[in-house]
């Protein structure tokens, strides 16, 4: 592409996929996007499948993929397009959640923005982000995937205590730690402890 690729040059147009489960977020995308002159292409997916497909295929510059795709996890998502086109960059966003600075790099991120942002903002996200540049907020200090307290739980399980240690510490019942234990695998999309854990710290959600 003959277009300047630095962040200051102003005639790089860009191709962006937005990763998300909802119809009503990818009109929206698509109306706000399809007004700016640097978007070359729009593409839209709904699952972590379907956003693999289309970025093998069309290697867009920058993917704007939401946190929570369903049941799966978008930051896993993000790790999965970068290893399929290592010059794809990813954006996280959530209108839900949040993920910390640290733990969405370590995913291979180069921004998150909420979707309370203004449209604008957002828009000016994406292009920084597909020309290089980060988009976290100052001084952010989000808890993550997780709760406060499935944080603790799973800085616990870390260490290999059981579920009645962990309640013991915690001063909680063996049940809640269960539910707690359940929504962990959910939310980071693995089948047991050990699988958490790799997660975890792959992810920089350990303390």
């Amino acid at each position: 592409m003959a277009a300047d690729p630095r962040p200051g040059g102003t005639a790089r147009r860009l191709r962006v996929l937005v990763v998300d489960d909802h119809d009503v977020v990818h009109w929206g995308f698509k109306l706000m996007l399809g007004e700016q002159p640097w978007v070359e292409r729009f593409l839209a997916a709904r699952s972590g499948e379907e956003a693999l497909a289309m970025t093998r295929r069309y290697e867009p510059h920058v993917a704007l993929v939401d946190l929570f795709l369903g049941a799966e996890s978008g930051a896993e998502v993000c790790e999965r397009l970068r290893q399929a086109s290592p010059m794809t960059r990813v954006l996280l966003i959530s209108g839900a959640g949040r993920i910390s600075a640290h733990a969405a790099r370590a995913a291979g991120a180069s921004g998150f923005v909420s979707k309370d942002w203004a449209a604008p903002d957002v828009a000016r996200a994406v292009r920084m982000v597909g020309l290089g540049m980060t988009v976290f907020e100052p001084g952010e200090s989000a808890p993550g995937l997780l709760s406060e307290r499935e944080r603790e739980v799973l800085d616990l399980v870390a260490t290999g205590a059981t579920n009645p240690e962990i309640a013991r510490s915690l001063h909680l019942s063996p049940h809640t730690v269960k539910e707690h234990t359940s929504a962990l695998y959910r939310k980071l999309s693995v089948r047991n402890r050990a699988e958490a854990v790799q997660k975890a710290q792959r992810l920089g959600l350990l303390s």
